[in-house]
């Protein structure tokens, strides 16, 4: 199928470019061209269908670099997880997916699932058999025994069994690897400030994921976990949260400057639930630092934890502007920067020629209000528009 979408503004992704009165070519799954609608003119040939959307902004489909989709959002996911069994979290995590996308969000890193679920997820989505965005999967993620999240089903306790984790993971068909370095807020009996792994532990899954081509995402609260990511070269840090016993803030401005110089990615997971809680000024201050240090954030909401359903993905969006960034920063984040992060930023996060068609567009104009980006009008994944869709 090909498409011909024209809108007032188109949003690359590239910093700074804005093109009014644009236009935006689609044949299959892939871009054609981008360009003002008069450089791209009318359809040459017939078939091509065209969708004008007026006073909208086109841009590159949002990602969202930190989802579990076999948690529900409510008051209490965890129990609600242990309680279902496999098909019952099937739907839940089907359902999720198609949220995510109708949302705006056309990428998503799935970074924690019971047993290999995620795969099955992932599958019917790139078989068509079902709405959701494109997702990269991490399997189980890699625990302790009894340590944050143990009931998704991959506990290790030494080098041996972590790397046998890893190369489980890959061999199932995982496309990154996900630890739990630190323990979590949802888990009882785990503490968000103590580390579950020692660093040789640490290092060696993150030698047996890059050794297998994949790219590793570590949970890091606790200030002595980021010190322990960071020594062993992770490609992003979820939270990053500079946490101590008592709930207390350390950061360590030494170990931000590594982040930093090493290009580590960091997603904070901001979301709705931010705004319920009263952030410490010690956390503000800290991220607003890493930020002055040229730490490369990208979007993720963690969504399904308590209180943050799949449907509010705007909402983390919305927290960053507290640290200061701007509305290109941040779009930036959910966009390209996200797509770099994930290491797929050859194949989507913004809109040019041979990338896939991953696109939105939204009511109004996001770089003048962010919150434009609430108003998904339309959306397109891999040149395809879902059967909920827009029109």
């Amino acid at each position: 199928m090909k498409y011909l979408l024209r809108a007032e503004k188109v949003l690359t992704g590239k910093r700074g470019e804005c093109i009014d009165k644009g236009a935006v070519l689609v044949e299959g799954e892939k871009i054609v061209r981008v360009g003002t609608q008069q450089e791209i003119g009318e359809p040459k040939e017939p078939g091509v269908k065209v969708l004008d959307f007026g006073d909208c902004t086109l841009m590159p489909g949002m990602i969202d670099a930190h989802v579990h989709l076999g948690f529900d959002g409510s008051e209490d996911p965890v129990a609600h997880m242990k309680a279902a069994d496999d098909r019952q979290l099937l739907v839940t995590m089907l359902h999720n997916a198609r949220l995510l996308l109708k949302s705006g969000v056309t990428t998503a890193r799935e970074l924690g699932a019971r047993g290999f679920l995620d795969l099955a997820v992932r599958d019917a989505i790139n078989a068509g058999l079902a709405p959701g965005p494109n997702l990269l999967v991490s399997n189980r993620p890699i625990t302790s025994t009894g340590g944050h999240c143990w009931f998704m089903g991959c506990e290790c306790d030494s080098v041996t069994e972590v790397k046998r984790a890893v190369r489980t993971h890959v061999k199932a068909g995982a496309d990154l690897i996900k630890v739990m370095l630190t323990g979590g807020f949802m888990t009882k009996g785990s503490a968000p400030w103590y580390c579950q792994f020692s660093l040789d532990e640490m290092k060696a899954a993150a030698y047996e994921a890059h050794r297998l081509d994949k790219k590793i995402s570590v949970h890091a609260h606790g200030t002595v976990g980021i010190d322990y990511a960071v020594e062993a070269d992770v490609d992003t840090i979820e939270h990053c949260s500079w946490v101590m016993p008592g709930n207390r803030i350390h950061y360590k401005e030494e170990t931000a400057l590594r982040i930093a110089e090493k290009g580590i990615y960091v997603c904070l997971t901001t979301n709705v639930a931010w705004g319920r809680f009263a952030m410490s000024q010690e956390r503000f201050d800290a991220i607003r630092r890493m930020r002055e240090l040229g730490v490369k954030f990208i979007a993720g909401t963690d969504a399904g934890i308590n209180l943050v359903p799949h449907d509010k993905y705007v909402a983390g969006l919305e927290v960053m502007q507290k640290f200061g960034m701007t509305n290109e920063e941040i779009i930036e984040s959910a966009t390209i920067l996200a797509a770099e992060g994930c290491g797929i930023d050859h194949l989507t996060g913004s809109l040019e020629p041979d990338k896939q068609a991953d696109i939105i567009a939204v009511q109004g104009d996001p770089l003048a209000d962010l919150s434009a980006l609430w108003n998904v009008k339309f959306v397109m994944r891999k040149g395809t528009i879902p059967d909920f869709s827009f029109q």
